[in-house]
C-alpha cells in the first residue's frame, strides 16, 4: 500500500481516534491563510485542512505491529474464524493443515470455505469483528493488502498481490504481467497471451507429479508446451530425473532435437542382429499423433513425420 497520502479510494476512507480525516488537503504552512479555511470540492461539500506532521502520526500509527503478526504463510495483523468450525487461525492454510492432518479422523478433514469468512480477530487487541481492513477498536490496518472478497490479508506488498475476477481469488505477480484465460480458466503470464494453446480447466486438476491442486497453489505453476499445467518445481525435479514427456500427454516438454541427433548416431552405430534387419513395426508418434511404418530398433523408432524419438510401437 506504500504512504499514505489524501488520495485514495472510498473503500478506503476511514477516520481515527483523535485524529482528523484523512480525506482532506494538505496544508504546508500553519500559518498560512489556507490553514484557517477548508477546501471547497466539487461536489458542494468542504473537507478540513490536514498538516504533514497529522499525516505522519497516522501512517506510524497504520504501521503499528507491522510483520510482527501471522503465520508461515502470511504476515498480518489479524486471525480468522473458521465459518466451518468456528475455531480461530491464522490463515486458512494453518486451518487446512490442522484439519488435514493424518491425525484427524477422515469424516472431520475438511479445507475452510474461504469467501464464507465473515469474522476477524485484530492481533493487536483481541478484538473480534467483521471482515474490513481497519479494526474498529484500535483503528490499526490488519493487513496492508486487502481483499474484501476473499477476505484476504498480506502484510507483505512485494508479493504485488490482485484480486483477478475471473478466477475470482487474489493472485501475485503484479495484475500487469498476467492475463486471464476464460478458456483455460486461469491467469498466464502476459508473455503467454497470444502463443499458448488452450485447454478447458488447464489448472483445475492435481498437479500430475505431486498431487496438489494448482488452481489456488501457492507454488509456482508454469505451462508445458502442450498446453497442461504443472508446479514449476515439479517441473525441475522431472527434468533432474531425465523425464522430459508430459505425464499426461507425454508429449515432448522441451526442444529434443539435439537428443534426437544422438539417437541417430548410436542407432547407426548399433546395427541390429540380421534376424531383425527387415523387421518392420508400427508406431504412435507421442509430439505429432502420426502414425508410420518404419524399421524396428532396439534403442528406439522415429518418427517418419517429425523426427522425434518420442514414439511408442502400436503393432508389428
Amino acid at each position: 500500500m506504500g504512504e499514505l497520502t489524501v488520495e485514495h479510494s472510498e473503500d478506503q476512507k476511514f477516520e481515527l481516534k483523535n485524529l482528523e480525516t484523512l480525506e482532506a488537503v494538505i496544508c504546508e504552512d500553519k500559518n498560512s491563510e489556507k490553514a484557517d479555511k477548508c477546501t471547497p470540492q466539487s461536489d458542494g461539500k468542504c473537507m478540513p485542512t490536514v498538516f504533514p506532521e497529522d499525516v505522519r502520526k497516522v501512517n506510524d500509527f497504520l504501521e503499528k505491529g507491522c510483520s510482527l503478526f501471522g503465520c508461515s504463510h502470511y504476515r498480518r495483523r489479524c486471525r480468522i474464524r473458521a465459518p466451518c468450525c468456528n475455531e480461530i487461525y491464522d490463515c486458512r492454510h494453518c486451518h487446512n493443515e490442522a484439519k488435514n492432518s493424518i491425525n484427524v479422523d477422515q469424516k472431520g478433514r475438511h479445507d475452510m470455505p474461504r469467501h464464507e469468512v465473515s469474522q476477524v480477530i485484530c492481533s493487536l487487541c483481541g478484538t473480534e469483528q467483521q471482515v474490513q481492513q481497519f479494526c474498529i477498536n484500535c483503528g490499526v490496518c490488519m493487513g496492508k493488502y486487502f481483499c474484501a472478497t476473499c477476505k484476504f490479508f498480506d502484510d507483505d506488498t512485494s508479493k504485488k498481490q490482485y484480486h483477478c475476477s475471473g478466477c475470482g481469488i487474489c493472485r501475485i505477480g503484479g495484475s500487469e504481467n498476467f492475463f486471464h484465460c476464460y478458456k483455460c480458466g486461469c491467469c498466464y503470464s502476459i508473455s503467454h497471451k497470444n502463443s499458448h494453446p488452450c485447454i478447458e480447466g488447464a489448472m483445475h486438476h492435481d498437479c500430475p507429479v505431486c498431487f496438489e491442486y494448482l488452481f489456488d497453489s501457492r507454488n509456482d505453476v508454469t505451462v508445458m508446451p502442450c498446453g497442461h499445467t504443472i508446479h514449476q518445481n515439479c517441473l525441475k525435479e522431472m527434468r533432474d530425473h531425465f523425464q522430459y514427456a508430459c505425464p499426461l500427454c507425454l508429449k515432448s516438454v522441451c526442444d529434443m532435437s539435439k537428443v534426437w541427433e544422438k539417437f541417430d548416431l548410436e542407432i547407426a552405430a548399433t546395427p541390429m542382429p540380421e534376424p531383425y534387419q527387415n523387421k518392420m513395426v508400427w508406431i504412435l508418434c507421442n509430439d505429432c499423433g502420426k502414425t508410420s511404418e518404419v524399421q524396428f530398433h532396439v534403442v528406439a523408432q522415429k518418427c517418419l513425420n517429425c523426427n522425434s524419438y518420442n514414439t511408442r510401437q502400436t503393432r508389428g
